[in-house]
């Protein structure tokens, strides 16, 4: 299958070929993924390389890459709300926390360069008092249902972009992320960075956020925000509602 490569700042994953669909996620600029099929009307089924996410999207925001570039690894990361590069000659800004693969310059028939605003990235045993900063970040980010961006995210998608920069791999949906990491038993024994999961009454995960501390969580509801956690699970600060009912807490730090 011919691999290809994100060249807008935020693709839209659709659930169909087609604008009306459902966003179920997206990719950001620099990811990569494989091509499955396309249709007559230029909407293409992909598969992402990061998490295995599947969806569609539109031909016009892919470059066809070689096989040593799909599988090179990231250079550099996005630093600030934005970065300006440089796609053929002309500025593309790129959002907050995307990784890029910048060492060949070219992403098939595209020329990538400029260094505003990224800063060299190396995957390393991340330290856990460096996901705080970057999850303040998006402190008052609107929910946005499928999004992964300072301008826009899901419960899912904000805690996969914080421990992404990191270099600790998370799946795209809450629920996935469950499936990860080792089980903290008790709500007193958490550690700043562990995630916290929460069900609805059916028994579903589908919430997920940053634990602060055993006190408070710092989620997407509404937007990115902290507010207090107990054993039953989360209260809003502002209503002083019950939200989200605690299920089961994760630690994927080594």
């Amino acid at each position: 299958m011919p691999l290809a490569i994100t060249i807008v700042p935020v693709m839209p994953l659709r659930a169909e070929p087609s604008h009306r669909s459902e966003m179920i996620s997206q990719a950001v600029f620099g990811e990569c993924l494989e091509t499955e099929s396309i249709t007559a009307d230029g909407w293409v089924k992909v598969k992402m390389q990061y998490d295995g996410y599947e969806g569609w999207v539109t031909q016009s925001h892919l470059e066809t890459i070689p096989q040593s570039l799909y599988d090179s690894a990231a250079t550099h990361v996005v630093t600030g709300w934005q970065a300006t590069l440089q796609l053929n000659g002309r500025p593309v800004r790129v959002p907050y926390g995307s990784l890029l693969k910048m060492g060949e310059g070219t992403w098939g028939k595209v020329s990538v360069a400029g260094n505003e605003g990224i800063s060299p990235f190396k995957v390393v045993p991340a330290p856990r008092n460096a996901w705080e900063g970057i999850a303040m970040e998006y402190l008052n980010t609107a929910y946005l249902w499928g999004g992964k961006t300072v301008f826009g995210t899901d419960c899912s998608g904000f805690t996969q972009t914080v421990y992404k920069i990191l270099g600790i791999p998370l799946f795209r949906d809450a629920y996935q992320q469950a499936g990860q990491g080792e089980t903290v038993n008790l709500l007193q024994e958490v550690l700043p960075g562990d995630l916290a999961f929460f069900d609805n009454p059916e028994g579903r995960i589908t919430h997920v956020g940053i634990l602060l501390n055993d006190q408070q969580i710092i989620h997407a509801s509404g937007k990115v925000r902290i507010d207090p956690v107990d054993n039953q699970g989360i209260v809003n600060a502002d209503t002083g509602e019950r939200t989200h009912q605690l299920r089961i807490i994760k630690r994927l730090f080594a």
